[in-house]
């Protein structure tokens, strides 16, 4: 079954390196496209989907935008199962601080390159290998800031007309992106922050191969 994976907004493929599925998985990774002038999250979403070959059945994995965005190929596009890491279901779950910012259009303020430096500078204190590190740092450097502008900017106006329903959403208890309190996980990770995906791979590798087992 192929597994369709969808990164973070500022990211790439290069952060699943350390994710591994069961046997019987193809895992695909879903590049970014360029947005059109002014989409929403939900129509760009849809293009996105249409890269998937829905004649078979499929998984889609999205990882904090990424998951927002497999949220709502779901929808259209129903997978076998939707798994969520170090994401929201739905724009209910964006913490307080962040819609604030979105109804004050304070995020028009904050110049992406800033954005970026503060990005590269919180990896000296993160739990990152000093390798994972090096490798997010050229992430970063190397991330499009036009699609960064658009995705800032489009999380903030995200709306949904229905719920996603049944997925797998895995969290950490120290996500300072997207703090857990604001959602409804349905694995924990102790001590986990929003890049678990590289820290502690081996607790997610674990929990998706739980739960892609009957599929």
């Amino acid at each position: 079954m192929k597994a369709y994976f969808i990164s973070g907004m500022a990211a790439d493929s290069r952060v699943f390196k350390h994710i591994h599925l069961p046997e019987g998985f193809e895992m695909i990774f879903l590049d970014w496209i360029k947005p059109d002038k002014n989409e929403s999250l939900k129509d760009y979403s849809l293009r996105l989907g249409n890269k998937i070959d829905t004649s078979t059945p499929f998984i889609l994995i999205g990882l904090s935008m990424g998951g927002m965005i497999a949220a709502e190929i779901a929808k259209v596009f129903p997978p076998s199962k939707t798994i969520l890491i170090s994401s929201i279901q739905d724009p209910s779950q964006l913490p307080p601080y962040l819609k604030l910012v979105g109804k004050l259009r304070l995020h028009y303020l904050i110049p992406v390159k800033m954005l970026k430096v503060a990005a590269k500078t919180k990896r000296l204190f993160t739990t990152e290998s000093e390798e994972d590190k090096t490798l997010l740092r050229q992430i970063i450097q190397e991330s499009d800031s036009s699609f960064v502008k658009w995705g800032m900017d489009a999380i903030l106006k995200w709306k949904t007309e229905k719920q996603l329903g049944n997925c797998v959403h895995i969290h950490g208890t120290i996500d300072e992106v997207l703090p857990m309190r604001y959602t409804r996980p349905t694995h924990i990770i102790s001590k986990a922050g929003h890049m678990m995906v590289m820290t502690r791979a081996k607790e997610i590798n674990s929990i998706l191969e739980t739960e892609l087992a009957n599929l």
